[in-house]
């Protein structure tokens, strides 16, 4: 006989192996039926121990350290910093700082005009890398010079009816009038390839016409190429503070080669005063008003260099009598 499982029902025919009722599988009457298993039901195994993942273990002497192409960006204020810095610079430099700006944002001005031997406004560059060195700082009676041979440059020819950087003019008291026409940059111009300051006595005479303040000079440029700005060297003072400095000019960059200092033979604000230079065979002299204030080496200038003209700083700067004595 045999029994349903499920239903309890019983059959007599052994041939029968299906509950008609329910299909369940019948089973012997007497025998004990097998316990259910739950086909999704996972087999209780021993778990395997797992091995340490080598990302998050420690490093150790063999272990290189995990890094990243891309460090973690973070919230900087530098830029705080670097504004107040340079703000303060620009407090302590008297606006000298402005001269430095106007390099970068005006680097190519430095242009010239080949057929008026004049070169545009060019930035003024107030660095002080300079391998030149000053040989005599201390002011002393000028001695009489030997040299003659007076060769007078004519400036009423180098006024230009339009530049866009610098203005001229050539007024009634037949001087030669110049200015940049902006503040940190300066004007120059040079004379023509003949005129040689090599080995001569270079001179002129110049006032500043409004007393008129500025921070980068006027004055003379000497043993210069005679395409301006690229090799030479200017001699500046400045009345309204009476002092006077020394710089060489290398293309588009302006290097101190004498800073700032501070000269009694200087005549204050709209006077006249004469800036000469004595090319000598191991030193250059410069005289302001007879009296030499300084001396230096010439390691920088231009083989057969020329004279010329300088004005910083919109500072309108009247020169005459712009000589050579050989």
């Amino acid at each position: 006989m045999k029994i349903c499982p499920r239903c309890q029902k019983t059959y007599v025919d052994d041939n029968l192996n299906f509950c008609l009722e329910d299909g369940s599988v019948l089973s012997q009457m007497g025998q004990q039926p097998p316990a259910t298993v739950m086909i999704n039901e996972p087999r209780a195994t021993q778990p395997q121990p797992q091995m340490p993942s080598q990302q998050g273990s420690q490093p150790g002497w063999n272990t290189p350290q995990a890094y990243s192409m891309q460090p973690p960006k973070k919230s900087s204020k530098t830029w705080l910093w670097v504004v107040g810095i340079l703000g303060g610079i620009v407090l302590l430099c008297g606006g000298g700082f402005g001269a430095l700006v106007l390099i970068g944002m005006n680097a190519d001005n430095n242009k010239t005009d080949l057929s008026s031997n004049t070169v545009k406004n060019a930035p003024a560059n107030k660095g002080t890398n300079s391998s030149t060195t000053t040989s005599n700082s201390s002011t002393t009676t000028s001695p009489t010079s030997s040299r003659t041979d007076l060769e007078t440059v004519d400036l009423e020819p180098w006024v230009k009816e339009f530049s866009a950087y610098g203005n001229t003019e050539f007024n009634s008291n037949d001087e030669f009038v110049m200015s940049s026409k902006k503040k940190g940059f300066y004007y120059v111009l040079v004379a023509p390839e003949q005129h040689k300051t090599e080995k001569a006595d270079t001179r002129v005479t110049l006032r500043n016409v409004d007393n008129m303040a500025g921070s980068l000079g006027y004055g003379l440029i000497f043993h210069s190429n005679p395409t301006p700005l690229q090799q030479g060297y200017a001699f500046l003072i400045d009345t309204k503070k009476k002092k006077y400095r020394v710089v060489r000019h290398e293309p588009q960059n302006e290097k101190t080669v004498v800073t700032w200092t501070t000269s009694t033979a200087i005549k204050e604000g709209a006077e006249e005063n004469t800036l000469e230079v004595r090319d000598l065979d191991d030193k250059v002299e410069l005289y302001i008003n007879g009296t030499m204030v300084n001396s230096i080496k010439n390691q920088h200038g231009y083989s057969g260099g020329v004279p010329g003209l300088y004005a910083g700083d919109g500072v309108k700067v009247a020169f005459k009598n712009l000589e050579i004595r050989k």
